[in-house]
């Protein structure tokens, strides 16, 4: 077992472990196209912190694959979908 997941373990069971949670937008780039995802940090006395919940990491990834394979109504259920165009050329 890892030392982060047993120091969660001794801290909870000294009951002791307070956890926040925060709100955040993440950006998931894939190719042409920009997804603007809210997700939750948590935020505790570990060493790991802040993170995200699996659910989170989880929707992050889906987010991307239904980007990659260019299925923007999924990939829109998520969050907001944006097309990065060039503007300007050297």
């Amino acid at each position: 077992m890892s030392e982060f997941v047993e120091r969660i373990r001794d801290l909870i069971s000294a009951g002791t472990v307070i956890m926040r949670h925060r709100k955040k937008t993440k950006y998931v780039h894939e190719g042409q196209y920009v997804a603007e995802v809210d997700v939750n940090l948590i935020e505790d006395e570990g060493d790991w912190s802040p993170y995200l919940s699996i659910e989170d990491a989880y929707k992050l990834d889906d987010v991307r694959d239904a980007l990659r394979r260019g299925d923007l109504v999924s990939a829109s259920q998520y969050g907001r979908i944006f097309e990065l165009r060039r503007v300007a050329q050297q």
